[in-house]
């Protein structure tokens, strides 16, 4: 079958560089399954993309549809024949419906039951007659912000301004808000001009020549090449941060790199204000010496070739100039404020109607830390520092830098910490206390830190969880799920053994207290305690924890974390070992048959009748004395192991619904007992076993 090529672009108004990548691929994989769904073969799908056009090259598109044969089922033969073998108004409709005669009908079994069927043959459709939907593929494209433009209906990311639409050189008729399919697109704004595609492979060559690089890993490339060069020129350290590169590089359609610099006196101003403001309001990318120092230098990227460019770099400066003059005076006043002024502040300043202050929260949040580092021992030192840091963790939120620059919330507040005379260990912890601040951040690595982060974290959890603001579907507007998981992410990598659902009732408690609670305090509990079982279920899912293990060690009380996390790693360990389906057989019997006791008492030896009675009893303190001491999860999994052989021969001989009742609760409350040990390591009714 002789093939073609499809180009698709759709020429726009400058999109916003956050949408590019995303609105290519999308459109990209629209074509991709419009051409499956319509079964017209293709070699491959290229996707392209700049800041004024989206466009695919499918390249080695088939002439036609590939031919259908198939079998189209129908009635059962008892329904499609009646008892004189002639054949039912279903079986005649049925063919009606196949284009097919009734003689063509053959049956064919399926479980046990005959049904009629037909041979159908569908010609494939030549693929030109069906391209006009490439126009239902665009108008169905959605985005985050969308706009209307003129008197057109139509709701899209910017105005559409041209539409390539090619099949081989021919020209796929169809309209978009009266813009015509055609042939031709346009360049560069300034350098380029509108340039005619005759046929789908000429179109990166040809836009090139209109100084558009339209790959966008072309122009990635591009970028990063040409700062390297510089790098390499100066003798300098240029740090690539990924997210400004995708960014500057969905700014730009032919990329040319540059330095400009600034005066060295804005050195004085702390370096993350510096990159900050570089990165953030202008898309500079920052210089350093190998020695990671800054130096008074910035890259940046412009739209177009390389003349003029020390004009291009003289205008840059400028428009950074005064910016860091902006930011050397915020920061300069910033010094002249004293720590108690900015917390009298937060006082008037509503972290949510339903919620209070931000002063309100900072209490709660202090109460909670503290509890935090008594239940983990901390020293008098650490706890000290904490509290201190936990009465302050805020104060910065109120400074002209952080006003400016909001991404600097922590960063200011250690730096202005320390100016105000506070300890080291305090203006750590409250930088620390937004750790993790986003899935690649790492955790705080100091106690206090790492105790004020849980408690601030956990207390903005609860809060909205008892307000009734949960997160659902895609909906998370004020990121408990990622708070949720730098929880536990801390208390994994801290080694923190304290209860987690303590610390949720403590916050509760206080919410309590100052009158926030919008329902039941129990069923608080149970979702926000589901809600950290789905963020721990992802981290044991990341460790390859077989899905049935993690279910079962989460089927309890979560309380120490890292202990839970160390109960599935023995049990992943475990799982194809010898013995390991009997012991969990043992052991889930003894759970399962523990549900029927409805009145549990103590044990009373007395009540046994044999001695295996005896003997299970026996192992049960033996091994219960021993789980009360600090071992291990192997330790304490070898132990409930070794609980098996007493187990089976109870079994063997002893009726535990025995017909007298005080001999039935008895060994029901013996069940329970030993049930209790083997569902706090986990639920053994959950694993599966073969």
């Amino acid at each position: 079958m002789t093939k073609r090529d499809l180009l698709l672009e759709i020429g726009l108004e400058e999109i916003p560089a956050r949408f590019v990548t995303n609105s290519m691929n999308q459109l990209a994989e629209k074509v991709q399954s419009w051409l499956a769904e319509k079964k017209i073969a293709y070699d491959e799908v290229k996707a392209y993309s700049s800041p004024r056009r989206l466009a695919v090259l499918v390249e080695g598109v088939n002439e036609a549809q590939e031919d259908i044969h198939e079998e189209a089922k129908g009635p059962a033969k008892k329904i499609a024949m009646d008892d004189k073998g002639e054949w039912s108004k279903a079986a005649i409709g049925f063919c009606r419906g196949q284009g097919a005669q009734v003689d063509e009908i053959f049956f064919k079994e399926i479980n046990g039951v005959e049904y009629a069927h037909v041979k159908k043959f569908i010609k494939g459709q030549e693929t030109v007659t069906l391209l006009h939907e490439l126009k239902q593929i665009i108008t169905a494209m959605t985005f985050p912000k969308n706009m209307r433009w003129a008197d057109k209906e139509l709701r899209f990311i910017r105005p559409i301004k041209w539409i390539i639409a090619l099949f081989g050189n021919e020209i796929i008729p169809f309209s978009i808000t009266s813009v015509e399919t055609s042939n031709w697109t346009i360049g560069h704004r300034f350098l380029g001009g509108k340039v005619t595609i005759n046929e789908p492979k000429e179109y990166e060559k040809a836009l090139l020549n209109q100084y558009v690089i339209v790959n966008p890993e072309d122009r990635k490339n591009a970028i990063l090449s040409q700062i390297k060069a510089i790098e390499e020129e100066n003798n300098w350290i240029i740090p690539i941060d990924e997210e400004l590169l995708e960014e500057v590089n969905n700014l730009v359609e032919y990329p040319t790199a540059l330095f400009g610099r600034f005066e060295e006196e804005f050195l004085d101003i702390p370096e993350e204000v510096l990159i900050t403001s570089m990165k953030e309001h202008q898309r500079y990318f920052p210089v350093k010496t190998k020695a990671e120092k800054l130096l008074p230098f910035f890259v940046t990227v412009r739209n177009g070739g390389h003349e003029h460019l020390d004009k291009v770099a003289r205008g840059n400066e400028k428009v950074l100039r005064a910016r860091l003059s902006d930011a050397a005076f915020f920061y300069k006043e910033d010094q002249k404020t004293a720590i108690e002024d900015s917390l009298a502040k937060l006082k008037s300043i509503v972290y949510h109607e339903e919620i209070g202050t931000l002063s309100e929260k900072v209490e709660r949040v202090r109460k909670l830390t503290n509890n935090i580092t008594a239940e983990l021992h901390l020293s008098e030192e650490e706890s000290e520092i904490a509290e201190r840091a936990a009465e302050i963790c805020k104060f910065d939120l109120v400074s002209n830098m952080v006003y400016e620059f909001p991404e600097l919330q922590g960063f200011m507040g250690e730096k202005y910490a320390l100016q105000k005379g506070e300890k080291e260990g305090v203006a750590k912890a409250i930088n620390e206390h937004y750790m993790p601040r986003n899935a690649d951040d790492e955790t705080a690595s100091s106690n206090p830190g790492a105790a004020l982060a849980i408690a601030e974290k956990m207390d903005t959890i609860v809060s909205f969880f008892a307000i009734g603001l949960i997160p659902s579907g895609s909906q998370d507007p004020y990121a408990l799920r990622r708070q949720a998981t730098g929880i536990v992410q801390t208390l994994l990598n801290k080694h923190f053994s304290i209860s987690l659902e303590g610390v949720v009732n403590t916050s509760l408690n206080l919410l309590e207290e100052a009158n926030i609670l919008k329902k039941a305090k129990k069923e608080i509990t149970q979702e926000v305690m589901s809600f950290f079982k789905q963020r721990l279920k992802h981290i044991l899912q990341e460790k390859h924890i077989r899905y049935d293990l993690i279910e079962a060690v989460l089927d309890n009380e979560i309380s120490s974390l890292p202990a839970l996390v160390k109960r599935a790693e023995v049990l992943e360990a475990k799982k194809n070992g010898e013995g390991f389906k009997e012991s969990i057989e043992a052991l889930s019997r003894v759970v399962n048959i523990s549900s029927k006791a409805e009145n549990v008492a103590e044990i009373n030896v007395d009540l046994f009748e044999n001695e295996f009675e005896k003997n299970l009893y026996n192992q049960f303190i033996l091994v219960s004395k021993k789980l009360d001491e600090e071992i291990s999860a192997e330790e304490t999994f070898a132990l409930l192991v070794s609980l098996k052989p007493e187990i089976e021969q109870y079994f063997d001989h002893t009726m535990v619904m025995a017909e007298d009742r005080n001999i039935r609760n008895n060994r029901l409350s013996q069940m329970v007992n030993l049930a209790k040990i083997i569902k706090k390591f986990a639920n053994m009714n959950e694993i599966i076993v073969k």
